[in-house]
C-alpha cells in the first residue's frame, strides 16, 4: 500500500492505513517514515525525502523542501508580514563569504521559528512602510557569476536617489546604483547569473530578486533572509522607478485616502452622538463586523497597548485610534504586496488592473471591463471605490476570500462527467457495515449510520440480515456483540434517504443469513416499501457491459446471492457470505496466514429473494484467467482487503483489466475490529469500483474518500481514468514511473499564509497560542505519492506567513488527490488543527483560499490557507480539456516513446511504421516547448509563467524613455510578429530573436500537426485490425504460453503509446493556439499592438484534431 505517516485523526485508537498485523512489507511506500497511522498525534517527518526545513532563513535551503520554485509566475512571492528588527551597523558581517554546498549540511528537522510573524513587530500596510524599511536597510546576499556570495548591508539613501551597499572594496560612490538607472526589478531566480550559479537549487525562489540597471541591462542579483524582506525591496523599488523623488508624495496623496475616508465614515455612523469617540466595546464590535475572524481579546489588547503607549486612561476610542488599529489588524501584507504588483504601483486596482490579474493569474478567459466592474461593485466596501471603479485592499481581500476564489473548481460542484458509461467504469462511494456507528465487535448498531452515509453521497450500503424475534429479520454483525436493529426500519430509512444526495443508483449489499421463512418477510418489506425503485430487470445476455448510471437513475440494485438459472424449485442451495464469522475466527491471528482456512458454508435461498437480484449477483472469485473466460458481466466478486492487496501487488495488470468489465467490491480486513480504514487509493489504482469504508471513523482515509467523491457533484460516482476503461490499454497499478501515453503534469504549490487557526481541539492547557506548520500531501499511484512540509511559524495562528513553494510531478492526474494538513508544533495531546482534501482535477490555478475542515469534516469558521497554484500543463480553470504542455526539466538528450516488439512480423511492421511519426510528434512538441521556455527566461520569468505574463513583464522594456514604443506587435496575421522601431539595445534584440524563434516553432507545429496526427492514427487503426485474432496469429507464429502472453501485453502497450502520442499532439496544438491568444490579448492590453492590427482574428485553426473515440466500434475494440 502507498501510505504516509498519517496526520489528523482522533487520538488514542488504532488508526487507519496499515492493518494491525500487516500481511507483508508495505508496497509502494514513498520514502517517508512509516508513521503512527492516523493517531497519537501522527507526527511523521519526511526524513529521507524531504530534506532540511528552512529554519526561518529562506535564503538558502537544503533538499527539496526549499528548492521547489513557485510563487506568481513573473511576480514576487507575496508574503511579507512584518519588518524584521534591523541590525545595527556594528553588526555588519564579514566582507565576503562563499556559501558552501547546502546538501552537506545536517538535515535534522528542528522546531523552526519565523521571526517575520512576531506580533510585536509592525505590519507592512503601505508603500511608505516599505520605503522607510529600505532607508533603515537590510542585510542581503549578493550573488556573482563566479558562484561567490557576498553578505552586504543594503540601504536606500534618505533622498531616495540611490541604492548603496557596504562594506565594499569599491569607492563609496561606486558601491551604489542610481535609482533613475534602474530598468526593472525582477523577482525570483530569473537572470543568467542565478541560473548559472552552482547552488541554484538551494536558493529560495521566494527570497530572490534582481535589479536590472544601466544601458547594458546589468543585473544586481540579491537574496533576502526572508520572503517578506524581499517583498519590501521589490515593492519599494518599483514605486521609486514609477514615481522617482515624488514617491512619498504619491503614496501619501489621495490614493490612500479612499480607504481612510471609508473607515472614517463608518466610524462617524457608529458615533451617533458626534462625540468624536466611541466605547471600547463598540469599537470591538465594529472591527469584528469588518473582519469576523478577529478575536475579541486581540482587538481589546491592541487598543489597550495603543492607549498605554500614549499614557492614556479610560476606554474611549477616538477616530484616529480606530483607524490606526484597523490598519494594523485588517491589512494582510501578503495581499497588499499582490495588489501593488498588479496596480502599476497604486494603492488600488482599477478595472484594467483587475482584468489583467484575472486573466494572467486566475486563468479567466475573455474578461471585460464590465466583468471587472461587477466584481468591484460586489466586493468593494467604499462608495468612492464603487463609483470610480477602484478596488481597494479591503475590496481585494473580500474578493480573494470569497467563494469566487475558492481552490475548488465550481464546475465540479455539479455532475460534470459522462454518466452514460457502463457501471463498471466508475468508482462508487461505498460504506462498510453501514449500520455500525462505533467498533466492529461490541459497538452499537443504529439507523443513523445509514442516514449519515446516504446524506454524504454514499451509493453502496451494507445490510447483514439475521433471523430476529417475532418473525422480524434484524441487522447486526453475526458472531459478535454488536446490537441489533430491525430490518424493516432500515428499509424505511433507505427508502426515505436513498436519493437525498444523488439520483444515481443505490446498491444494497445484502449479506443474508436468514431462514427461508424470514427471507420471505424481507422480500415483502422490500417490495412494499421500495416498490418500483427496485431494479428487477434481468440482464441482457447479448450485452457485454453493465448498464450506465444514467439509465439506472432512481433505481435500487440488490447485490446478493442468486439461484442458478436451472433451479426449478422454490428454494435452492448457495454459498454463504459471512464476514462476521471470518472476523470472529481471526481476532488476534495473522490475516495472511489464515487466508485459506475459512470454511465455506452453504445455506438455503428462497426464489423470491433470488429474483430481486438482477445485475449484481454475488459470486466467489477464483482466479483472473477463469473470470476472463467464464464470469458474466452482471456477476460481482467481493475481496477481503488482504486478498485484494495481494492481487494488487502480484497481478496489478490483471486486476486493472478485470475491473474494466466486472464490478469488484473490497471490504476491510476482519482484523480492523476498531473500525479503522484501509487506504482506498490502494484499490482505486487497480480500478476497484466499490471500496467499502467505515464512515464512522474520521481521519486521513475518510478525508481521501470524501474529497475524492466531491469531483462529480458529490453524486457518488466518479468516472475512472480512460486508461483504466479502454479495452486495449496498458496500465500497471504499481508503476513508479511515468504512465505510458499520459503526459506528466507539474504541480507548483506555494503556501503563502494562514488565517485564524484555532487551537487543536484535543490539546492540553497551554493557552490559545499555536505554532502552525503545513503539510502538502499528494496521494495517487505510487509514482505520485509525496509530501512536503513548511517551516513552523512561532506563536502565530492569526495570520502566519509561510511563503514556501513546492513542486510535484503528477504522472496520473486523474487519480491524484492533494491534501493540505495544518498542525501545531507546540502541542500537548493533539496536534491536528485542520485539513482540506481535493482531487487534482478540481484544482483552480492562481491565488486561492483553502477552507479548513475539522477532523470530522465541519468547516472551521474563518480558518483558511492562502495559496498559489500553477499547473504547467493547464491554463487555469481546472478543466481537463484545457490541458496543454508540461515544462520539461532540462534533459541532455531527447527521449522518444518506445515501442515493444511482439515477434509477430506482420504486426511488428505496422508498429515500425509508427516510429517516425512518433519522433516527429515529439520533436514538434519539444521544439516548441524549448523555444517558449527560452523566451520566458529572456523575459525574466520562470517556466511556470504563461505568455500573457511574459508580454506584460517585457512591455516596459519595449518602450523608450519618451514613452515611444521600441517594438510593436503586428497582430494582422494569425502569428503575431515583433517589429523593431528604430535602434534598440542588444538585450532587446535577443528578446525579439527569441520571440521570432518561438513563433516559428508554434507555426510549424500548428501547420504540421494534422498530418503527423493522421499518420499516428492510421498506424493505430491498422494495428487494431489484428486485435480480435491476436492469439491465433501469435499461435501460428509459434508463440506459446508466456511468450504469447508477453506479445499480447506488448501489443496493448504499443496501442496505449500510439493513442497517448496522438493525444499529446492534440493538446500541444490546443496549447499553441491558446498561446497565440494570450500574446494577442496582452499586446492589446499593453498598447504594444501596431496601429490598425487590433481587430485581427485570433488563432483560427484550419480544422481541429479529433481524438479517436473510446468506443469506435471494431477499430478500438470497445
Amino acid at each position: 500500500m502507498a501510505e504516509f505517516g498519517s496526520r489528523g485523526a482522533a487520538t488514542g485508537s488504532t488508526r487507519d492505513g496499515g492493518l494491525p498485523s500487516s500481511p507483508g512489507p508495505v508496497q509502494g511506500k514513498v520514502a517517508f517514515k512509516a508513521g503512527d497511522g492516523e493517531g497519537g498525534g501522527g507526527r511523521s517527518c519526511v526524513d529521507s525525502a524531504g530534506g532540511g526545513v528552512s529554519n526561518g532563513d529562506c535564503a538558502l535551503v537544503g533538499g527539496e523542501t526549499g528548492s521547489a520554485q513557485l510563487g506568481s509566475p513573473g511576480s514576487k512571492a507575496r508574503g511579507c508580514s512584518t519588518v524584521q528588527q534591523r541590525e545595527s551597523k556594528s553588526g555588519i558581517p564579514r566582507r565576503s563569504s562563499i556559501i558552501k554546498d547546502g546538501t552537506k549540511q545536517k538535515r535534522e528537522r528542528k522546531k523552526t521559528v519565523s521571526f517575520s510573524s512576531m506580533p510585536t513587530e509592525k505590519k507592512i500596510s503601505s508603500a511608505s512602510d516599505c520605503i522607510n524599511a529600505m532607508v533603515e536597510g537590510s542585510e542581503l546576499r549578493k550573488f556573482r557569476s563566479n558562484s561567490r556570495v557576498y553578505h552586504r548591508y543594503f540601504l536606500l539613501d534618505a533622498d531616495m536617489q540611490s541604492l548603496r551597499w557596504e562594506p565594499s572594496k569599491k569607492d563609496s560612490e561606486k558601491a551604489k546604483i542610481d535609482i533613475k538607472s534602474v530598468k526593472e526589478v525582477r523577482t525570483g531566480k530569473n537572470t543568467d547569473i542565478f541560473r548559472s550559479n552552482g547552488i541554484y537549487d538551494q536558493i529560495s525562489e521566494d527570497c530572490a530578486f534582481s535589479i536590472i540597471y544601466g544601458d547594458n541591462y546589468e543585473s544586481l542579483d540579491l537574496v533576502a533572509n526572508s520572503a517578506d524582506v524581499a517583498n519590501i525591496w521589490v515593492t519599494g523599488l518599483r514605486y521609486l522607478i514609477s514615481y522617482g523623488k515624488h514617491t512619498l508624495d504619491m503614496i501619501e496623496s489621495s490614493q490612500d485616502n479612499m480607504r481612510t475616508s471609508w473607515v472614517s465614515q463608518m466610524f462617524s455612523e457608529t458615533d451617533v452622538d458626534n462625540f468624536g469617540h466611541i466605547a471600547l466595546y463598540k469599537a470591538v464590535q465594529f472591527l469584528k463586523k469588518l473582519n469576523p475572524g478577529l478575536k475579541t481579546s486581540k482587538i481589546e489588547l491592541k487598543f489597550k497597548e495603543l492607549h498605554r503607549s500614549k499614557d492614556k486612561t479610560g476606554t474611549e476610542v477616538t477616530k484616529e485610534e480606530f483607524i490606526e488599529v484597523f490598519h494594523e489588524l485588517c491589512t494582510r501584507p501578503e495581499i497588499y504586496f499582490l495588489l501593488v504588483q498588479f496596480s502599476s504601483n497604486k494603492e488600488f486596482l482599477d478595472t484594467k488592473d483587475l482584468m489583467m490579474f484575472l486573466e494572467a493569474e486566475q486563468g479567466m478567459a475573455h474578461v471585460t471591463e464590465e466583468i471587472s466592474l461587477e466584481i468591484i461593485h460586489k466586493y468593494e466596501p467604499s462608495k468612492e471605490g464603487q463609483e470610480k471603479g477602484w478596488l481597494s485592499i479591503d475590496g481585494f481581500t473580500n474578493y480573494l476570500t470569497s467563494p469566487d476564489c475558492h481552490i475548488f473548481d465550481p464546475e465540479h460542484k455539479k455532475v460534470c462527467q459522462d454518466m452514460k458509461q457502463p457501471l463498471s467504469h466508475y468508482f462508487i462511494n461505498s460504506s462498510h457495515n453501514t449500520y455500525l456507528i462505533e467498533d466492529q465487535f461490541r459497538g452499537p448498531s443504529d439507523i443513523t449510520g445509514y442516514i449519515r452515509a446516504l446524506k454524504m453521497g454514499c451509493r453502496s450500503v451494507e445490510l447483514d440480515v439475521w433471523d430476529g424475534p417475532d418473525n422480524e429479520p434484524v441487522i447486526y454483525t453475526g458472531h459478535t456483540m454488536t446490537s441489533q436493529i430491525v430490518f424493516r426500519s432500515v428499509i424505511d430509512i433507505i427508502n426515505k434517504y436513498a436519493f437525498f444526495a444523488s439520483e444515481y443508483p443505490l446498491i444494497l449489499c445484502l449479506e443474508n443469513h436468514c431462514s427461508i421463512k424470514q427471507q420471505k418477510v424481507m422480500v415483502q418489506h422490500m417490495k412494499k416499501i421500495l416498490g418500483d425503485k427496485l431494479h428487477a430487470e434481468s440482464p441482457n445476455i447479448e450485452e457485454s457491459y453493465l448498464p450506465s448510471p444514467d439509465s439506472l437513475k432512481g433505481k435500487i440494485l440488490i447485490k446478493a446471492k442468486k439461484l442458478s438459472s436451472n433451479c426449478s424449485g422454490l428454494e435452492g442451495d448457495v454459498t454463504d457470505e459471512d464476514e462476521g464469522a471470518e472476523m470472529s475466527q481471526r481476532v488476534g491471528k495473522e490475516g495472511a496466514e489464515q487466508q485459506n482456512t475459512v470454511i465455506v458454508k452453504r445455506f438455503q435461498l428462497c426464489k423470491e429473494l433470488s429474483e430481486l437480484v438482477s445485475i449484481c449477483k454475488s459470486v466467489q472469485f477464483k482466479e483472473f484467467q477463469v473470470s476472463f473466460q467464464l464470469q458474466k458481466y452482471w456477476e460481482v466478486c467481493s475481496f477481503n482487503e488482504v486478498l485484494a492487496s495481494k492481487y494488487a501487488n502480484e497481478n496489478p495488470g490483471d486486476f486493472v483489466n478485470y475491473n474494466k468489465r466486472f464490478l469488484a467490491r473490497v471490504f476491510p480486513s476482519p482484523m480492523r475490529i476498531d473500525s479503522s480504514n484501509m487506504n482506498p487509493q490502494d484499490f482505486w489504482k487497480c480500478g476497484c469500483q466499490i471500496v467499502a469504508m467505515n464512515f464512522q471513523t474520521p481521519g486521513l482515509m475518510m478525508d481521501l474518500n470524501i474529497g475524492w467523491f466531491r469531483q462529480n457533484g458529490n453524486c457518488g460516482y466518479v468516472l475512472r481514468p480512460a486508461i483504466m476503461r479502454e479495452e486495449v490499454s496498458f496500465f500497471s497499478a504499481n508503476t513508479k514511473d511515468t504512465v505510458p501515453g499520459v503526459s506528466p503534469q507539474l504541480l507548483h504549490v506555494k503556501i503563502i499564509s494562514g488565517q485564524n487557526f484555532p487551537k487543536p481541539k484535543g490539546s492540553g492547557a497551554k493557552g490559545d497560542v499555536v505554532d502552525p506548520y503545513v503539510y502538502v500531501e499528494i496521494h495517487g499511484i505510487p509514482a505520485d505519492c509525496a509530501e512536503k512540509r513548511t517551516k513552523t511559524v512561532h506563536q502565530n495562528g492569526d495570520n502566519p506567513i509561510f511563503d514556501e513553494s513546492f513542486e510535484f510531478q503528477i504522472n496520473l492526474p486523474e487519480l491524484a488527490v492533494m491534501r493540505f494538513v495544518v498542525l501545531d508544533d507546540d502541542y500537548i495531546g493533539d496536534e491536528f488543527i485542520g485539513q482540506y482534501t481535493i482531487p487534482f482535477e478540481c484544482l483552480q490555478t492562481g491565488y486561492r483560499h483553502v477552507p479548513l475542515q475539522s477532523l470530522t469534516g465541519e468547516i472551521l469558521a474563518h480558518a483558511f490557507l492562502f495559496v498559489h497554484v500553477a499547473i504547467t500543463n493547464r491554463r487555469g480553470g481546472g478543466k481537463p480539456h484545457k490541458r496543454g504542455l508540461s515544462v520539461r526539466k532540462g534533459k541532455k538528450s531527447r527521449e522518444y516513446a518506445s515501442m515493444r516488439t511482439l515477434w509477430i512480423k506482420t504486426i511488428d511492421e505496422v508498429f515500425k511504421n509508427a516510429l517516425q511519426p512518433i519522433r516527429d510528434a515529439t520533436d514538434l512538441r519539444e521544439n516548441m516547448q524549448n523555444a517558449v521556455v527560452s523566451f520566458k527566461e529572456l523575459c525574466g520569468l520562470s517556466p511556470v509563467a504563461n505568455l500573457m505574463q511574459c508580454i506584460l513583464a517585457v512591455s516596459t522594456r519595449l518602450v523608450g524613455p519618451d514613452s515611444t514604443p521600441l517594438v510593436l506587435l503586428n497582430l494582422s496575421d494569425q502569428y503575431p510578429t515583433m517589429e523593431i522601431q528604430g535602434t534598440v539595445p542588444e538585450v532587446l534584440k535577443k528578446i525579439v530573436t527569441a520571440y521570432d524563434i518561438m513563433i516559428q516553432t508554434i507555426k510549424t507545429l500548428i501547420e504540421t500537426a494534422n498530418s503527423v496526427y493522421e499518420k499516428i492514427v492510421q498506424c493505430q487503426k491498422a494495428a487494431m485490425e489484428f486485435h480480435e485474432n491476436l492469439h491465433n496469429i501469435g499461435a501460428k507464429e509459434g508463440l506459446k504460453e508466456r511468450k504469447l502472453q508477453k506479445a499480447v501485453e506488448s501489443f496493448t502497450w504499443n496501442i496505449t503509446i500510439l493513442k497517448g502520442q496522438a493525444d499529446l499532439l492534440k493538446y500541444a496544438k490546443n496549447e499553441t493556439l491558446e498561446n497565440l491568444k494570450q500574446i494577442h490579448y496582452a499586446a492589446l492590453s499593453c498598447g504594444l499592438n501596431k496601429p490598425g492590427t487590433e481587430n485581427a482574428e485570433v488563432s483560427k485553426p484550419r480544422r481541429s484534431l479529433e481524438a479517436i473515440p473510446e468506443k469506435s466500434s471494431d477499430e478500438i475494440g470497445e
